[in-house]
């Protein structure tokens, strides 16, 4: 087996070990964290690591079978509050040569875009950037909307003096139509 990779590195496949698996452990420092914390608009990335196999797959393809592990600081949806959310997740992809490559596939703008089945294939191009897949696999990762512990959205209401606000339920396409089924039921269905 290989020297694990120890840091990011776009690999050239031309120089990768013919039918061998080679493994690699990236955990950035706090300078990479940082930037990369920034590139995706998030407050902090406390830990962050990345580890794993690149193995040959068939001939002409490779595989890489890794898991992501960070700890990311996000503000908060609701009260701007720093949230920290745990990510540990599974990333795989599996890099094609006989894959077309996106430039090919770029649709003309009359036609619809087309997303592939099975979204953990990729082109197989001069060099695998191990970088990158991190980059990409944490940014799907990490949480949309982030809350903090107790936040909830603020209510607000609003009423002309001397009437009663409206609720969420109040503007329901079909809150009028619940009332009425209750009020049928009550009166076993007579309409009398």
């Amino acid at each position: 087996m290989a020297k694990p990779l120890t840091e990011p590195a776009a690999l050239r496949v031309a120089d990768l070990p013919k039918g061998r698996t080679q493994s690699f452990d990236i955990t950035p420092d706090a300078e990479a964290r940082a930037a990369l914390a920034s590139a995706l608009g998030i407050n902090a990335l406390r830990k962050l690591r990345f580890h794993g196999t690149l193995a040959p797959l068939g001939r002409h393809d490779w595989r890489i079978n890794a898991d992501l592990g960070a700890t990311a600081v996000q503000d908060c949806v609701v009260t701007l509050a720093p949230v920290t959310t745990r990510i540990d997740t599974r990333v795989e992809r599996r890099f094609l040569s006989d894959m077309p490559a996106p430039s090919e596939l770029a649709p003309t703008p009359e036609d619809g875009v087309e997303m592939p089945e099975d979204d953990t294939n990729e082109p197989l191009g001069d060099v695998i950037d191990l970088a990158r897949v991190l980059h990409e696999a944490l940014a799907l990762a990490l949480p949309d909307y982030p809350r903090a512990e107790g936040a909830d959205l603020a209510r607000a209401q609003a009423a002309p003096p001397g009437a009663a606000p409206l609720e969420d339920a109040d503007l329901k396409p079909f809150a009028g139509l619940a009332g009425l089924k209750r009020k049928l039921e009550e009166n076993g269905g007579d309409e009398s």
